[in-house]
């Protein structure tokens, strides 16, 4: 009876001593931060899922030379675009040589020769490229960026050119061995034939001859939280503190990086001034390592596509262009969205700035509308052109923030000789 009852009081004494350590570890003042940190490092939804860079990485256009001054434009996500860039994608160019970009006749190249030309926008480093293309290149070209590939055949000759454009504006380099026929070439640009004509104008743009059927959707959007972007780029969120902004706009800090949010714009600005810089720093390594910081800190909600890799004194800004369908969206000053913006020091993100509203591209509701064209656009462009010649013409969406929705409204973007964009829908 007695060794029943030891045991008893020994059972009594263990489970009160567990009971103890459960309050001693959980219970005591200032022991809540240390319990509730292990829940603040778990990582929220993203904003969207990771991104391989090479799928960042393509035209903002294909534009179609089919000699007798003909042409026609393709873009990204249509079917004639994406089976051409295929198998581009998988020819061989090699054995480059550097020539002066007066060495060409371009206005008669375009008017008359079969070929395709592909449009990079800001242009691309040569070492991306070469992730989605197959390249060979030398030293010298290698450390280039590309805004343009033109690829034609010409009369009489039995194998067909390639043609790279740097940014720099002054050098082309021509693939001296390029793994296409002049066959080849003629059966890309007779996708062509029976599709939009589009009008070469001073060899800067073309108009569509008719007018140009677009989508426009309206989306359901919502917002993703504060709450949400504090786990992604903060190490302890809970060790953040708020600081109010007389404009409206909030800021979270650990006293080393800021979050700022502007509620009106729904719109983030991360930075991290005292971010250890790497060192070692090229167009190229900045734009992976942009990409793979947005991978890890949110995520791509939606069809990007590198847009800019620009160097301004000691930093690099990287921007990557949303699209919808074929065509980018447009931030604007009423509403930013459309973009993701980083800069980088020596090869380290110290600014990331991107949206907080999201969308459900699958429940879009879809209207069918058109965008002017032929001497309708052109009488537009001409009064425009009264004050800087126009450079450079493209649809695109204008989004405009609706109750729970987000409208996408087709527009022509119009970029000047200066520089300024303009819209006309």
């Amino acid at each position: 009876m007695k060794e029943r009852i030891k045991t008893w009081v020994l059972a009594l004494l263990v489970a009160g001593s567990l009971v103890e350590s459960y309050y001693l570890i959980y219970r005591l003042p200032g022991s809540d931060s240390a319990v509730m940190s292990e829940n603040l490092y778990v990582k929220t939804d993203n904003m969207g899922p990771e991104e391989k860079v090479e799928n960042l990485l393509y035209p903002d256009r294909m534009i179609i030379h089919m000699g007798g001054d003909k042409h026609t434009l393709f873009y990204p996500d249509s079917t004639f675009y994406d089976l051409i860039l295929g198998r581009l994608k998988g020819r061989g160019f090699e054995s480059f040589q550097r020539r002066p970009v007066q060495d060409f006749d371009w206005d008669k190249i375009r008017k008359e020769n079969p070929g395709i030309e592909l449009s990079f926008g800001a242009g691309i480093p040569v070492t991306l490229l070469q992730r989605v293309m197959q390249l060979s290149p030398d030293s010298l070209f290698e450390g280039e960026s590309i805004d343009r590939i033109w690829i034609y055949n010409v009369k009489n000759d039995s194998k067909a050119h390639a043609v790279f454009f740097s940014t720099r504006g002054d050098i082309v380099y021509e693939a001296a061995k390029a793994d296409l026929t002049v066959q080849d070439v003629q059966q890309h640009v007779d996708f062509g034939t029976n599709w939009m004509p589009y009008t070469a104008v001073n060899g800067d743009y073309y108009v569509p001859e008719q007018k140009l059927p677009l989508v426009e959707a309206e989306l359901p959007s919502g917002m993703y939280t504060i709450e949400q972007m504090q786990s992604n780029l903060f190490f302890d969120a809970g060790s953040t503190r708020y600081i109010p902004e007389k404009d409206g706009s909030k800021i979270y800090t650990d006293s080393k990086r800021s979050l700022q949010v502007d509620q009106e714009q729904n719109w983030m600005s991360y930075s991290d001034p005292a971010a250890l810089p790497a060192g070692d720093s090229t167009p190229a390594k900045d734009a992976l390592e942009a990409v793979d910081f947005v991978n890890q800190h949110g995520g791509w909600n939606g069809t990007y596509r590198l847009a800019s890799t620009e160097e301004d004194k000691q930093e690099r800004k990287v921007s990557f262009q949303q699209y919808y369908g074929s065509y980018p969206i447009l931030s604007k000053p009423q509403l930013q969205y459309g973009v993701i913006n980083l800069e980088l020091q020596q090869g380290t993100v110290s600014s990331y700035e991107r949206s907080l509203m999201y969308t459900e591209e699958d429940k879009a509701v879809k209207t069918l509308v058109e965008l002017p064209g032929g001497e309708e656009l052109k009488v537009k462009l001409a009064r425009i052109s009264s004050s800087s010649p126009v450079k450079d013409l493209i649809p695109a969406y204008i989004p405009v923030e609706q109750r729970e929705t987000l409208r996408l409204v087709p527009v022509w973007r119009v970029t000047l000789e200066d520089g300024s964009v303009l819209t006309l829908n």
